[in-house]
């Protein structure tokens, strides 16, 4: 049987989500098309969204714009919210495979904190002394302490691929185990305490900059086009959204979807693991109560956000990116305008309610029926006059 080594012009792009052969059919006509093939764009509502964050944040946070260079990096708000997305849009990638396969993954919080425990006791901070001054050491060499919370992190993956794609359990309840196990477990490790990190090479994770930007970033930005690669140049992309929209017909036609669906759990807690590496660098520390504390929330948000179908099928890893950017940028806002902590999960809510709605073809059945017949009596009363 011949695979195709690209995704199918009639599915969506996986990088942006819009239609191959819409966008192939729309180039070849004239300017009033490309017109509508930028409404038709999956990505103008987020990127409207997140356009209008930022024109709402210039107008009432004081130099909000502003970027300073001091201490050999940059400085700003734009910057702080990009570093504290870095995290959410590792968590998001993730999500992002898993929502395709119609999963869903609950258990990315736990895996922050359990992968943020391991490594900050492996490192720790010992002191020693070198020409009389003293300094902090780790307790293993760093390499094999990042090595073991990434072991740690990809094996929750493989025990949610096993319980998903092998025993055939629901995903939410198959993750909701390692939810509460998972943070239980970090929480076991620590006794309940938090670890504190003196080992300053560990910080340049989470809390370091590269040519002036946070470092975070450029793992963030890594590991998206290392996915983006492996969607748009090899057959994965098309396999998962096969799997996405039809398990059983993906069987049939050779797709070895159970592998599949083990390998985007194991990929999403991979991702999650190396976001915990990050929090837990960027505070010096590890706190298993609180450590990617409904961060699998924020992840799930940022997918729908970005065009995701919860369906399956149909993803977008741009729109993905774009909606942990949208959660980061509301966030900071709030924060900002010196508005209440709580209210922050008030407008999450509103926001996953709009989605929800956006997302149901019978609400927008209903609109476009309302908009339609309002159309035609315009046109009727307009025939009579």
């Amino acid at each position: 049987m011949s695979i195709p080594l690209s995704p199918d012009p009639m599915h969506p792009d996986p990088i942006s989500g819009a239609s191959l052969q819409s966008m192939q059919n729309e180039a070849g006509s004239g300017s009033p098309s490309h017109l509508r093939l930028l409404l038709r764009n999956p990505l103008l509502r987020p990127l409207a969204a997140l356009a209008l964050l930022l024109t709402f944040d210039f107008f009432l946070i004081p130099g909000f714009f502003q970027l300073e260079w001091k201490d050999g990096h940059l400085y700003g708000s734009l910057i702080d919210i990009v570093n504290r997305a870095a995290p959410l849009i590792l968590a998001a990638l993730g999500m992002t495979l898993v929502i395709a396969t119609r999963g869903i993954d609950i258990s990315v919080g736990a895996v922050v904190a359990i992968s943020g425990t391991v490594a900050a006791l492996l490192i720790g901070g010992t002191v020693e002394m070198h020409s009389g001054v003293p300094e902090y050491a780790s307790r293993i060499p760093m390499v094999w302490a990042l090595a073991a919370a990434m072991g740690a992190a990809i094996l929750c993956g493989v025990w949610n691929g096993f319980l998903v794609a092998t025993l055939g359990l629901q995903p939410i309840i198959a993750t909701l185990i390692l939810m509460v196990g998972g943070r239980g477990l970090a929480q076991l490790l620590t006794d309940g305490q938090i670890i504190t990190v003196y080992y300053k090479p560990f910080f340049y994770i989470g809390s370091g900059y590269l040519f002036g930007l946070p470092f975070s970033l450029f793992i963030a930005i890594g590991v998206f086009l290392v996915v983006a690669l492996l969607m748009r140049k090899t057959a994965l992309g098309l396999f998962i959204q096969s799997a996405g929209i039809n398990p059983v017909a993906a069987r049939l036609a050779g797709i070895r979807t159970a592998a599949l669906i083990f390998f985007v759990y194991m990929f999403c807690s991979a991702c999650a693991g190396v976001a915990g590496l990050m929090i837990s660098s960027n505070i010096k520390s590890a706190d298993a109560n609180n450590a990617g504390l409904l961060l699998e929330l924020d992840a799930i948000l940022a997918v729908t956000l970005g065009g995701t179908s919860l369906a399956g099928g149909k993803f977008s890893l741009v729109g993905s990116v774009i909606g942990a950017l949208i959660i980061q940028a509301l966030t900071y806002t709030i924060y900002s305008m010196g508005v209440p902590p709580e209210v922050n999960m008030v407008v999450k809510s509103v926001v996953v309610f709009a989605v929800c709605l956006s997302q149901s073809p019978e609400f927008r059945g209903l609109g476009a029926e309302l908009f339609g017949g309002a159309a035609r009596s315009h046109s009727v009363s307009g025939k009579k006059r």
